[in-house]
């Protein structure tokens, strides 16, 4: 029987300076009550929601600065944290939207690259998103041990792509991340119906932490960071609050949804991933 383990999602409503931004994070922390294992979720763009592509990639330069703070959080506070996003320089003009694991001794744990891209025409105030202008595509698929069972790494878009999940599963994940910034016209439309279809299919506890409210770049974002069982049930939802929500989640339930219906087993359609 597996353990139940404890999870703590912080909504944000980044602005564009990092060292504002940091500054909330301290503060939020020090709310918490932590006494036992903890993992830490944080939204996409959390430490700098820029202006433009510009801004972040000047800002992506910097990134060996804060990783290094954010370490040392993780080490005095005694938690893992699923950091979000923070732009990493790659090269002249480009940087990935990097998501970062740290263990509780501060030790980065493995960096997953946004490989999806949103490039889209949204009904909102930005009415132009085109993410590829700065942002380089990851590649490589993240699926890592933890106490918190085996996490897998995505960033709001990816959610739209039910492949890089269904290989997630084929590689022992027990819990997708899914940190997002999702636009209100979207997340309205999609946002729920979307991480519950991979909680569902994959029989995995979905944790997404998201942006909300209308942000110093003139962006407004959904909200509802939320915490979602393997069978699809939303156990916590933030709304548009930035409230931290927090929930012992039990994993053993997976294992049981999974005996009960082997959907894995019966999945004619192997990604054949490589």
């Amino acid at each position: 029987m597996r353990s139940k383990v404890n999870i703590v999602v912080i909504p944000m409503c980044s602005k564009r300076l990092p060292e504002d931004n940091f500054e909330y994070l301290l503060a939020q922390m020090e709310q918490l009550v932590i006494d036992e294992p903890t993992l830490i979720c944080l939204p996409e763009a959390w430490l700098a929601f820029g202006r433009d592509g510009k801004e972040s990639l000047a800002m992506s330069k910097q990134a060996d600065k804060w990783l290094k703070q954010i370490a040392v959080v993780c080490r005095n506070k005694g938690v893992w944290m699923a950091a979000g996003t923070i732009p990493v320089y790659d090269a002249e003009e480009r940087y990935f939207a990097a998501s970062c694991l740290f263990n509780d001794e501060g030790r980065l744990v493995t960096t997953y690259n946004k490989i999806h891209l949103f490039d889209a025409n949204v009904a909102d105030s930005a009415k132009h998103y085109r993410e590829s202008e700065f942002t380089q595509p990851g590649r490589d698929i993240q699926v890592v041990d933890s106490p918190f069972g085996r996490l897998g790494l995505s960033v709001c878009y990816d959610v739209r792509f039910p492949g890089l999940y269904q290989v997630h599963r084929e590689q022992g994940a027990d819990i997708l991340l899914v940190p997002s910034a999702f636009t209100t016209v979207t997340g309205e439309a999609h946002w729920l119906p979307l991480l519950q279809a991979r909680a569902i299919e994959n029989q995995c506890f979905v944790i997404a932490a998201a942006q909300v409210g209308k942000h110093e770049n003139g962006r407004e974002t959904y909200g509802h960071s939320v915490i979602i069982s393997p069978w699809g049930e939303v156990l916590e939802d933030s709304e548009l609050s930035l409230q931290p929500i927090q929930r012992r989640i039990d994993l053993s339930e997976i294992d049981k949804i999974r005996a009960a219906m082997p959907v894995a087993m019966h999945n004619r359609f192997k990604s054949n991933y490589i």
